[in-house]
């Protein structure tokens, strides 16, 4: 049996034999050739030595399958799943009604919630109102307090009126007494009935009567004790004397 030649490799550019004898000759080191020792199927007898070069012919060939092998590959790499996005409710579509158990949980709550703000405001409002009545009590009773302590100092008030009619308040004891009326007088404490004041029954009280042709309405022609209030509110009423007209 007669060998077939080899044929050249093409990356090498020469004959594998030719290369490698002539490297040794040469003292150089030999090239490592890299051959596909695989088999190809081609019309011609197959080759017997398992070692024997395949034509050239046959590796285009086979580059081609392993390309187009590495493009289908390449595209079918699997990748995460595609999830289509809900459609869109049409214009003029309200939201789906809520039915079921869930529904009439939901009316539950909302009808607890009402009433829970009920219940809110309706305690806003006895709190406001209870405020407001505190202060009002608060002011009444502090009111009445001082109208107590004003009115028990009231007879000395009338000592010093007596004693300033007849000309005793002089010196200290004057200085003393205007002091204590100023004092008395910041916490809203005032005197009314004078000589000619008309006669009001709400405020004075009268004592004696008597006929004048000088006066046109009932008129205080005396005053024997003067009269306080405090604020609005009457502590004691002014004691006099009224004239009636003729």
């Amino acid at each position: 049996m007669t060998e077939k030649p080899r044929a050249a490799d093409p990356g090498s550019g020469s004959a594998p034999g030719g290369s490698a004898a002539a490297g040794q000759a040469g003292g150089e080191e030999p090239r490592v050739v890299i051959r596909d020792n695989r088999k190809i199927k081609s019309d011609g007898p197959a080759a017997t030595d398992a070692g024997a070069d395949v034509p050239a012919e046959g590796l285009v060939e086979e580059a081609e399958v392993v390309v187009d092998e590495i493009k289908v590959e390449s595209t079918s790499v699997e990748g995460p799943p595609v999830v289509d996005a809900p459609a869109e409710p049409a214009e003029g579509e309200g939201a789906p009604a809520v039915g079921g158990p869930l529904g009439a949980e939901l009316e539950a709550l909302r009808a607890e919630l009402d009433e829970r703000t009920r219940d809110l405001q309706r305690v806003s409002a006895e709190y406001a109102n209870y405020r407001k009545r505190v202060d009002r009590d608060r002011s009444l009773v502090q009111e009445q307090a001082t109208g107590s302590v004003l009115a028990a100092l009231l007879p000395i008030l009338d000592d010093l009126d007596r004693a300033r009619e007849h000309g005793d308040l002089v010196g200290p004891f004057g200085t003393v007494a205007e002091q204590l009326t100023t004092a008395l007088g910041k916490f809203g404490l005032t005197a009314f009935g004078e000589q000619g004041d008309p006669f009001d029954p709400t405020r004075h009280e009268a004592v004696a009567h008597q006929t004048s042709a000088d006066v046109t309405e009932p008129t205080c022609v005396q005053v024997m004790r003067r009269g306080y209030q405090l604020g609005e509110r009457l502590l004691r009423p002014a004691m006099v004397a009224v004239a009636d007209p003729e």
